[in-house]
């Protein structure tokens, strides 16, 4: 099936935190935006397809995920997209990938525990170390030539005092994919100091390059301390469903994870919708994530173009980043601070572009370009004209 990316669909009016809610994030109404990481592109026609035969059977009663249907979808998606064999009994669902990372921290420690992440990082994750009372351990990745490389030395030097090291693969916002070398050496160090390794793969489909996502829960036969935490939601657009997934080899911590969910949390029943959207995706729709790569590639390309003729000059530099929809803009060669840049393209060129301070790097911008060509190009001129102005 051939899926058309350029069409441009309205999303004003469906309550899209993008869109409708864009001044909750940059103080004006009327911006363009290129923020929070959904995308602007329909669902794939096999789940848009299963969700109006959901629908149209017209009982949403209580439902459960614990069947081969769910755990197999799970199962079968690894082994086909990522090449790793993994047993049915280790899938759960969540309701969220967060929800999984806060649980996984109160099972595997307690309050007080140090927790090993690389900066710059996902926002969320210092909310959930902080606010589930972990303190925050940063090892800022050394960046050169627009790649980012992490430091070994210091990863053994501070992982060594940490109670869990929380991998974002590939990374949210730089785009590493890390490679098999850089993933058994983390490996192998969180082994030796018996470090859990707790690893977010919610953006592992979309790869750019030639790179190849290595699974964390390709080790689970070398170490038992390792957890995966994803969902298809980045994927196939479908994040409005609600549902996620871990894949938990460790039969107590799974055992627990799900008690705490049904009896503590409270979260019994699983999200229908969520639950036939994942399903489907995985198991129909992998047409559709070789495309969006492909219609992603193509973005990447284009704003790499704009910035090296159209802002050539005004000291901002781009590479184009091995895996996720997100682009990881430079500033630092510009001549005005991060607040003078955000004042310009808000006031200026009214376009909504995250500041790399949201993400611990000050002289960066993060846009998503998850979204039509031309919305992309339109975009691009608004970045001009407010380049122009500094």
């Amino acid at each position: 099936m051939n899926y058309n990316f350029d069409e441009v669909i309205d999303r004003h009016g469906t309550f899209c935190t993008q869109w409708d809610y864009i001044q909750d994030r940059f103080g004006e109404r009327d911006l363009l935006p290129f923020s929070i990481s959904d995308t602007d592109f329909m669902a794939p026609e096999p789940v848009r397809r299963k969700l109006t035969e959901v629908v149209n059977h017209g009982i949403y009663g209580y439902s459960r995920w614990n069947h081969d249907t769910f755990k197999g979808a799970v199962a079968g998606y690894f082994a086909r997209r990522h090449g790793v064999e993994i047993s049915l009994d280790w899938v759960t669902y969540s309701p969220s990938v967060l929800y999984s990372i806060a649980a996984l921290f109160r099972l595997l420690g307690r309050e007080g525990d140090r927790v090993l992440v690389f900066e710059p990082m996902y926002d969320a994750f210092y909310h959930v170390i902080r606010d589930n009372g972990r303190e925050l351990v940063p090892l800022r990745l050394t960046e050169r030539g627009g790649r980012y490389e992490i430091d070994f030395e210091r990863f053994e030097e501070l992982v060594r005092d940490c109670g869990i090291f929380l991998l974002c693969s590939p990374h949210n916002p730089t785009g590493r994919v890390w490679t098999r070398e850089e993933m058994d050496r983390m490996v192998a160090l969180c082994r030796q100091y018996g470090v859990p390794v707790i690893s977010d793969e919610i953006h592992s489909d979309v790869i750019l390059t030639e790179c190849r996502h290595c699974s964390i829960l390709g080790y689970a036969d070398q170490y038992d301390k390792v957890y995966l935490v994803s969902s298809s939601s980045k994927t196939f657009n479908t994040p409005g469903l609600i549902g996620s997934y871990c894949v938990l080899p460790d039969r107590e911590i799974r055992e627990r994870f799900i008690s705490r969910m049904r009896n503590q949390d409270f979260l019994n029943s699983v999200s229908l919708p969520g639950m036939h959207a994942m399903i489907t995706g995985y198991g129909e729709c992998m047409d559709y994530v070789d495309q969006l790569c492909d219609y992603i590639r193509g973005n990447m390309q284009e704003l790499k173009r704009f910035v090296d003729t159209e802002l050539a000059g005004k000291g901002v530099r781009f590479t184009i980043p091995e895996s996720t929809y997100l682009a990881w803009i430079d500033m630092s060669g510009v001549n005005a601070d991060s607040a003078a840049i955000q004042d310009a393209l808000v006031h200026v060129g009214k376009v909504g572009i995250m500041p790399g301070k949201t993400y611990g790097e000050e002289n960066y911008l993060r846009m998503n370009l998850g979204c039509p060509r031309s919305k992309l190009r339109e975009g691009m001129e608004r970045m001009k004209r407010a380049f122009e102005a500094l």
